[in-house]
């Protein structure tokens, strides 16, 4: 069975850290694309960060200098270390990893909050 497990969030004040880790289990995903989304409430599921298996990168506009997304094919893990963080950071965020025939698997999510 294939899981994905984020964990690192959790409440941080505005201008704060947070470290997010994803490690999968089940099958080994090191050639294959990662990556994060968050959904905030009463939002749709929106793209953050991906990876390519040899770690070309892609961030939304609000990640920016501000987000760096990474791998660890040994460890079949991707991480995402999110710095300068902003209220509008707040949402549960996703792990991703996408398969072949385009087969998505997800984590079950982990809620980022940011205080002001």
């Amino acid at each position: 069975q294939v899981q994905l497990v984020e964990s690192g969030g959790g409440l941080v004040q505005a201008g704060g850290s947070l470290r997010l880790s994803c490690a999968a289990s089940g099958r080994r995903f090191s050639l294959n694309p990662m990556g994060w989304y968050r959904q905030a409430p009463g939002k749709q599921r929106e793209l953050v960060a991906t990876i390519t298996t040899n770690g070309l990168t892609n961030y939304a506009d609000s990640a920016k200098g501000r987000f760096t997304i990474s791998r660890n094919n040994a460890k079949n893990t991707v991480y995402l270390q999110m710095n300068s963080l902003k209220p509008e950071d707040t949402a549960v965020y996703y792990c991703n990893a996408r398969a072949e025939l385009d087969i998505n698997y997800w984590g079950q999510g982990t809620q980022v909050t940011v205080s002001s």
